[in-house]
């Protein structure tokens, strides 16, 4: 675990809802900007020009940590590792350096035995420098413990932001040493206008959204934040700068309100 914190930027860009041609403008302009940390996914449809960005950019491979998700349609037995080798050919790379599971299977249409071990299969492979998995409840992160061991799973991507800081499946990751990446961790814009983030941003000469930024960074979390407008992006990547007293913290962690805004039927029962 030590290694991999050392390894990953806790500031990363994400790229979800980035359309082709959106996805190869954020992350040039992301480079750009100093950001070092890349996430995407199978499910994006963007890592062709996700890859493509980061070749143009100049950038070494080494500089550069890049996270992307295996879709749990392609969770089928003997399909993880081509999957992947897809994924390595679009990202024109040899390795990703974090290679998550995306959900836990879709209605648990298949074992998690079996998609947890093809993961493994993929990082002795050499696809990957580290695994993890995503949107992972206490349930399924102990089934991927069994089956890889306690060492294995390095990261959980959860849905984190103030108004929904996920505190049982946080504090679950915490007790056995896995990092957790904060997705959506501006809620989709729902807390821009938040009075206490508001209040807190003036005592900082900073933004709302830079404070509850600032805020998961505070309590941890690896965030990947997404922006088409470089000037956002800067603005995020800013918020590494501000450091925030107790009381700011604890004023925030107040905030909570149960704001899940990703809940679909298909969705793992949520730990609370």
């Amino acid at each position: 675990m030590s290694s991999f914190r050392q390894s990953i930027p806790s500031m990363g860009y994400g790229t979800w809802n980035r359309s082709g041609d959106e996805a190869y403008a954020g992350v040039s302009d992301a480079i750009e900007l100093g950001y070092r940390h890349i996430d995407t996914a199978q499910a994006y449809a963007n890592e062709k020009e996700v890859g493509a960005a980061i070749q143009a950019s100049g950038i070494s491979r080494e500089a550069v940590f890049i996270t992307t998700k295996v879709d749990p349609v392609n969770f089928a037995p003997n399909c993880v590792k081509p999957s992947v080798e897809k994924s390595l050919a679009d990202l024109q790379v040899e390795q990703v350096d974090l290679l998550l599971l995306h959900f836990p299977s879709l209605h648990d249409e298949y074992q998690a035995q079996d998609y947890i071990s093809q993961l493994g299969e993929a990082y002795e492979a050499g696809y990957a420098k580290y695994v993890g998995v995503s949107n992972f409840t206490r349930v399924y992160l102990d089934t991927a413990i069994d089956v890889l061991g306690r060492d294995a799973i390095v990261n959980n991507q959860i849905e984190i932001h103030a108004y929904m800081q996920n505190k049982p499946i946080v504090y679950y990751c915490k007790q056995l040493g896995i990092s957790t990446t904060a997705y959506s961790p501006l809620a989709r814009g729902a807390l821009i206008n938040d009075t206490v983030l508001c209040q807190i941003a003036e005592n900082h000469s900073a933004s709302s959204g830079q404070i509850a930024l600032a805020f998961l960074l505070a309590e941890g979390h690896i965030v990947i934040p997404s922006s088409t407008n470089k000037w956002r992006s800067q603005q995020n990547l800013a918020s590494t700068d501000i450091h925030l007293s107790k009381q700011e913290i604890l004023a925030i962690r107040k905030l909570e309100r149960g704001l899940r805004l990703v809940d679909e039927d298909w969705c793992p029962q949520w730990d609370v």
